[in-house]
């Protein structure tokens, strides 16, 4: 057995470690990843550990000292600066140079006399390091120089003197002897996301309705004024519901009425007709030709393009009649059409994942992925992925990214809370949230610490959405203006990643009751909108993504905390860089029908403020500055002005 395996030591209580290394944590390029662990060696000698780290498929380690904490709790830190799969594990090992140290300190302290056998033995020790392996000539004659003097020493202060030099600490670090070391292995993954997986602002449109028109459909081409509105307001994200081939085939009608009149143009989430099928545009978009123009178009912008990978087929779709071994058949031989009771969607047939030709199936939605990647896609919104296996999504999250890996998949689970974790683990970037539903202080409090202040920070991202083509909530029906200003403040500022469908800049509130959907929704016709009708929050919105594009504190996801006030109605938290050069206090009204007003706490210790200090608080919404002192200080909040965002001004 090799000498390594004999030491004993061991490491437990590694922190982040998602089951024991199953699932790797995640990161971007640059962010700060703190490891923790156990460390633990039987015997008295002093142990040193270094946390390591590299690119799956660099031979290269990158290394740093990691620091004891307390009770042998360990702490070290590393980053990574390229995209894609990382990995990093502990070395740890005994030092007998520092162990001499130790020994020889307290016997020197203990004011024993003779102690000619411990400085032989700390003289062999830098004789050893001087002859091990390849060392700089330099360093080399320096050690052997620092064992002759300490063997010359006329007293034991001497020698002391000599073991406390600066210069032979930092060679005996330079030069560790690692023979006796123990290695955590297998090393943990790190998934390293390009920074639009943690911080981007999604502006949902379909792009039939680009142009509000109630009579026909918009074209790729007839996109850009949409598209520069959404820039305009400082999104950078644009995501378009399926492109696909529609099915005519039990095509839905005008508020999902499953009789169809002419001219209503299907939902696009039946995908498949006579022009093709998930590679294929809907011809009244445009072509492929139109659809690349529309992709440079965007990253002349400065934006891109993230599509819905839907998994769903109409009747007509050319895998019925090529795979018809792919989707579920009843007794009779048809082919089952998807259904969520009461719900049914007779122009939709979901695939059977399980089949015996399965890994065709799976590799065919990768290759499909593979397909728009290729064509400069590099962002994914998958809809309902919990419906479908979660190996299915590990092996092409895997390989998709293995090709591409700067590629972003936001998971559209609206569904159990462990299923929504269990995906994130499995490799999507982000995922949708129950913020949709999360209105009342206790609720938003219990719910987004758990999000950015437990294990699930280091997985699963949140990605706020208030409303969707599919959910229009309660909260929000026949709501006023107020109403969607808050929610849209709210999701900006809880997480670093959000989104708005399109229609919230207009305050969209028309239910179709009793259910949280919209009236005459766009899934099933051409929506007719005026984009500059009286009481948008265009201005609003505008005005929040330009504060988080010039506050770092916003740009990042597990700096939110919570902090009291004395009033329910007012959510009260902040938002800090590391540094503090980027210090926010906000101030949310929750109710938007009435004024509120709260005495709150301001964490000094957490601003990096002096107790009893003055300081100045500038409003980022409204341009005011007011002078506050000390921990307990006032706001007021309107519905028509319903917030602050406070930046700490030193």
């Amino acid at each position: 057995m090799p000498l390594k395996q004999l030491v004993t030591a061991s490491i437990e209580n590694l922190s982040p470690s998602l089951e024991n290394g199953r699932h790797p944590v995640k990161r971007v390029p640059g962010e700060e990843l703190v490891i923790e662990a156990d460390l633990i060696k039987g015997g008295h000698d002093v142990l040193t550990a270094v946390l390591k780290w590299r690119m799956q498929g660099d031979r290269q380690w990158h290394e740093s000292p990691m620091q004891p904490i307390v009770d042998d709790r360990w702490r070290g830190a590393c980053a990574f600066a390229a995209v894609g799969v990382g990995e990093f594990t502990i070395e740890i090992y005994t030092n007998r140079w520092e162990s001499w140290h130790h020994e020889f300190t307290k016997k020197f302290e203990a004011e024993i006399a003779n102690l000619t056998v411990e400085i032989e033995e700390g003289a062999l020790l830098l004789d050893a390091t001087a002859g091990r392996g390849r060392r700089r000539v330099a360093d080399a004659t320096a050690l052997r120089r620092f064992a002759g003097e300490l063997r010359a020493a006329p007293t034991n202060s001497a020698v002391m003197q000599l073991a406390n030099s600066g210069e032979l600490q930092a060679l005996m670090r330079a030069h560790p002897d690692r023979s006796h070391s123990f290695e955590m292995t297998p090393p943990h993954r790190v998934r390293v996301d390009r920074p639009a997986a943690r911080f981007a602002a999604w502006y949902e449109f379909f792009p039939r309705s680009a142009q509000g028109l109630g009579d026909r459909g918009s074209t790729f081409r007839e996109c850009l004024p949409r598209i520069d509105a959404a820039k305009a307001m400082g999104f950078n994200v644009i995501y378009f519901p399926p492109i696909h081939p529609i099915g005519s085939t039990n095509r839905k009608g005008r508020n999902n009425s499953t009789a169809c009149e002419p001219g209503d143009p299907g939902v696009p989430y039946a995908i498949g007709s006579k022009f093709g099928g998930h590679y294929s545009i809907e011809p009244a978009l445009g072509t492929m030709k139109d659809f690349e123009w529309l992709v440079k178009q965007l990253k002349q912008r400065g934006l891109e393009l993230a599509l819905d990978f839907a998994i769903n087929c109409s009747p007509d779709h050319p895998y019925v009649t090529e795979h018809p071994d792919w989707f579920h058949h009843r007794p009779d031989g048809s082919i089952k059409f998807a259904e969520n009771p009461p719900k049914k969607y007779e122009d939709i047939y979901p695939f059977n994942y399980h089949c015996d030709d399965w890994k065709a199936l799976w590799s065919e939605m990768r290759d499909i992925l593979l397909f728009w990647s290729k064509k400069g896609v590099r962002t994914f919104r998958v809809d309902n992925p919990h419906t479908k296996p979660v190996a299915m999504w590990e092996f092409i999250i895997a390989e998709v990214q293995e090709k591409y890996p700067d590629v972003i998949f936001l998971s559209e689970a609206f569904t159990k809370p462990k299923m929504m974790k269990l995906l994130a683990k499995a490799g999507f970037t982000q995922s949708y949230t129950y913020f949709t539903w999360r209105n009342y202080r206790s609720e938003l409090i219990e719910y987004f610490t758990e999000l950015t202040q437990t294990e699930m920070k280091e997985y699963f991202r949140g990605n706020l959405w208030p409303n969707t083509p599919d959910i229009l909530p309660y909260g929000l029906q026949n709501a006023p203006r107020s109403a969607f200003m808050i929610r849209a403040l709210l999701a900006a500022t809880l997480s670093s990643v959000y989104g708005l469908y399109s229609g919230f800049e207009l305050c969209e509130n028309t239910p179709f009751p009793p259910k949280e959907e919209y009236l005459d929704s766009e899934k099933y016709h051409y929506k007719e909108r005026d984009w500059d009708a009286p009481g948008n929050i265009k201005d609003w919105i505008t005005k929040l993504n330009a504060i988080r594009h010039a506050e770092r504190a916003l740009q990042l996801y597990d700096n939110l905390r919570f902090h009291h006030a004395d009033n329910d109605a007012i959510l009260w938290y902040s938002k800090v860089t590391p540094a503090r050069d980027s210090a926010l206090l906000i101030a949310v009204n929750l109710n938007p029908h009435f004024y509120q007003s709260s005495f709150v706490d301001v964490p000094l210790e957490h601003l990096g403020l002096a107790d009893g200090s003055g300081y100045v608080v500038h409003d980022l919404l409204s341009g005011n500055r007011f002078q506050w002192h000390g921990r307990r200080n006032f706001v007021g909040l309107d519905p028509g002005a319903p917030a602050h965002i406070l930046r700490i001004e030193r």
